[in-house]
């Protein structure tokens, strides 16, 4: 569930039950509006089939070869094509089903993404009815050697088209994907840019894979992609520049934030707490479904508590340093120091078996290994903050989410808010 959901969190029996229902509205829509187009099965295969009968030789027609072909051809298509036609109600259905456990800002990526597909994939559709198939069916009958007659299966035809509708509508979804990998963080546009010509020939062997063995249609598919994969690097360019700007606007407006530079981990809870204030407090309470926001002076002292626990980590650990003598410890000693620095230097992979090692419980009573470990993924969100790395700063948030404390939830949460906005 979101942090914005006010709904409460359903068993797992209620997940499958809700998935059980939603299939069932699917298939009922999918059969209403077939039941609705199989009367006119034949007038939509006469439809699909005129970009071939109008270049086939005159005095020549298709054919039907087997005996229930005249009923099973039309009623396929009609069943395709009610598919096809209640793709958006489909789409609606399954968005339905997770948008209870996204978060605002995957809501936010989600939706329009979701809608473009749709419409790039019709857009696919259409571009192969309009261009590709009278340019393939006219060069494909043209070729055909002197004596033969070209009479073209229906259930052949059909199963021919509707490969090629599928192959483009995928083909248009190119630009959806460019900007799904650089929004996601797995590329950047400058990677992309310097991969082009791999994409080119990449889009030439898809091309030849998903079209019939003929230069013509691959070449219709291949070169579209090129460009559909030129467009979606141009958006996902005016993106990152748009998240930039932003990015640097709320730096500009934060008079409280801290300044990223060399000195900016030196203290890791100071940029904690500078965060925190510019959200306007941790979300303390839920009251009536809502979060409500506390004052700035008790998320100080939140902040506070960790970086009071965090002093007191560091000064055991130099008594420790002071007491022990490396010329009299054995190699167990010093295997745990080596712990104790890696996991210094590294606090964002720190294990709740190390933080409970590193943990005085004479000191911390009431404090458990796992919220030892989140107090420090948020001290390292401050610090990944501090430096611009946002995204890695949001997975350390998650994890937080998962396994923290109810403040340090709450914490998170507000982190994760400002962020979003």
């Amino acid at each position: 569930m979101s942090e914005n959901s006010t709904l409460p969190e359903q068993p797992f029996i209620g997940h499958l039950i809700e998935l059980r229902d939603r299939l069932m509205r699917m298939v009922l829509a999918v059969f209403v509006i077939f039941l609705a187009l199989f009367p006119f099965g034949n007038d939509i295969y006469v439809f699909i089939a005129k970009p071939l009968m109008a270049v086939m030789p005159a005095g020549t027609s298709m054919i039907a070869t087997q005996v229930a072909s005249p009923f099973l051809t039309p009623f396929k298509l009609a069943l395709v094509t009610a598919v096809f036609v209640a793709m958006p109600y489909l789409l609606h259905q399954f968005w339905g089903f997770i948008a209870p456990g996204l978060y605002n800002h995957e809501k936010r990526l989600a939706i329009p993404l979701l809608a473009s597909s749709v419409v790039l994939f019709y857009l696919g559709a259409v571009f192969a009815y309009l261009v590709v198939f009278p340019l393939v069916f006219a060069f494909l009958t043209g070729v055909a050697p002197e004596g033969v007659a070209v009479m073209t299966d229906i259930t052949h035809y059909l199963d021919f088209v509707l490969t090629l509708f599928f192959a483009f509508g995928l083909a248009f979804e190119v630009p959806i994907a460019t900007i799904v990998l650089v929004l996601a963080g797995a590329t950047t546009p400058e990677n992309l840019a310097g991969k082009r010509p791999y994409v080119i020939v990449g889009a030439f062997v898809i091309g030849m894979l998903l079209t019939p063995p003929d230069v013509i249609s691959q070449t219709l598919l291949a070169l579209p992609m090129w460009v559909l994969f030129e467009i979606g690097l141009l958006f996902s360019r005016l993106l990152m520049r748009d998240r930039q700007r932003r990015r640097v606007d709320d730096e500009d407006g934060d008079e409280d934030g801290p300044a990223a530079g060399p000195s900016a981990g030196k203290d890791l809870a100071k940029p904690v707490a500078a965060a925190a204030s510019a959200v306007g407090g941790e979300t303390g309470a839920v009251q009536d479904g809502e979060f409500v926001p506390l004052d700035d002076r008790e998320m100080e002292d939140e902040f506070d508590r960790i970086e009071a626990e965090f002093e007191a980590l560091d000064k055991a650990a130099g008594e420790n340093d002071e007491v022990s003598d490396p010329s009299q410890d054995d190699q167990t000693e010093y295997d745990d120091a080596a712990d104790i620095n890696v996991a210094e230097e590294a606090p964002a992979k720190w294990s709740a078996e190390d933080a409970a090692n590193m943990l005085d419980e004479e000191d911390f009573p009431a404090r458990s290994a796992t919220e030892a470990l989140a107090d420090a993924k948020l001290q390292q969100v401050a610090a990944l903050r501090a430096t611009g790395a946002e995204s890695q700063a949001r997975g350390l948030l998650y994890e937080v989410l998962s396994e923290g404390n109810a403040s340090q939830k709450a914490v998170a949460r507000n982190i994760l808010e400002q962020i979003d906005n």
